[in-house]
């Protein structure tokens, strides 16, 4: 059985809730990518930063100079413990609306699976069949 742990990415952009909002929109747009898990010092997970989150920063975006990450986080974040199966992610995946989740283990980040990660894992998968197979 695949774990969440084989295929999660472990090179996660993460931000704190105290960190201004405008940061973290800057790490979203630079780094191409739809939310940031949202940490303590301790790495413990309490909550993600989605890309919609902040869209109505669109409309108040001179009211928010002051505002920060825990202003527009979702919390608590939806998570898989790093044990769970890989299958339990994508049934999650598919009936929700999320295009990642943050992998823990004992409540603290140690990964993220995006749905690219998935699709990376079945074109791998798929790849060690057909040279198996020849």
């Amino acid at each position: 059985m695949i774990r969440a742990k084989d295929i999660m990415s472990t090179d996660v952009i993460s931000v704190k809730k105290d960190d201004p909002i405008f940061e973290a929109v800057k790490l979203l747009v630079e780094n191409n990518i739809s939310g940031l898990p949202v940490v303590d010092d301790d790495m413990t997970l309490t909550g993600i930063l989605s890309e919609k989150d902040v869209v109505d920063l669109f409309y108040e975006h001179e009211e928010a100079e002051d505002k920060t990450v825990g202003d527009y986080m979702t919390h608590p974040a939806v998570c898989f413990d790093s044990n769970n199966a890989v299958l339990n992610v994508c049934n999650f995946l598919v009936k929700n609306i999320f295009r990642r989740v943050p992998v823990t283990t004992d409540g603290k980040l140690v990964g993220i699976i995006s749905i690219q990660d998935i699709l990376n894992s079945v074109l791998k998968s798929r790849q060690e069949q057909t040279v198996a197979a020849n």
